[in-house]
């Protein structure tokens, strides 16, 4: 039975690479792949899937109007892979939901759980509730811990706390960290007593 996947994780935690490494898997032993990626992000070109490490694959673009099911029910595919799943709206997750229980397909969705507020996209708000496989993929906040959330930075590499909630951009606007120091510069700093060495020796 085909089964909907959500891989979540803060920037830079390898979503894309996996992903590709998951559509040349498929391809390696003949199998036929649809790829899909956000409109809105075209950082490296459009409809181009691309990792950090310089791999890099063609895909369909995805925008709000596009519906997955309507038009991956006249393909022969044998699984779905889509990068930058936080810009799904809820009507396309459902969608998926469809592709998978109706045609049969395996999805896989990769993108961020939350954004620089630490709150959740719609579309990773609805794969974290209907996707059947949740799966965190790690990266590590500067002093060693998981990063699970991500800091967007101004133009002064200050930290944001106010702001769309969809800006795109790469290292140079955002930073994965982990709670404690996601806490210490986008909410409320935490007591005294709970702070890290170093958030303590910055503050004197």
């Amino acid at each position: 039975m085909a089964q909907l996947y959500f891989y979540y994780s803060a920037m830079n935690a390898g979503k894309s690479t996996s992903l590709l490494q998951s559509a040349y898997n498929y391809r390696e032993r003949g199998m036929q792949v649809a790829l899909f990626t956000a409109a809105i992000d075209n950082r490296f070109g459009e409809g181009v899937i691309s990792s950090r490490i310089g791999l890099s694959m063609p895909a369909t673009l995805f925008d709000s109007d596009f519906h997955f099911y309507n038009e991956l029910k006249t393909q022969s595919v044998d699984c779905v892979l889509i990068d930058e799943a936080q810009f799904l709206s809820q009507a396309q997750v459902r969608q998926l939901t469809d592709v998978v229980d109706a045609l049969n397909i395996p999805v896989l969705a990769y993108g961020l759980r939350t954004d620089f507020t630490g709150a959740t996209f719609a579309g990773s708000e609805a794969l974290l509730a209907w996707a059947d496989k949740l799966v965190e993929l790690k990266t590590v906040c500067h002093c060693g811990r998981k990063a699970n959330f991500v800091v967007r930075l101004d133009a002064d590499g200050k930290p944001s706390r106010h702001g769309d909630q969809i800006q795109i951009g790469g290292n140079e606007r955002y930073v994965s960290m982990c709670r404690l120091h996601f806490k210490e510069l986008v909410w409320s700093s935490p007591p005294e007593e709970t702070l890290c060495h170093t958030a303590k020796a910055t503050l004197s």
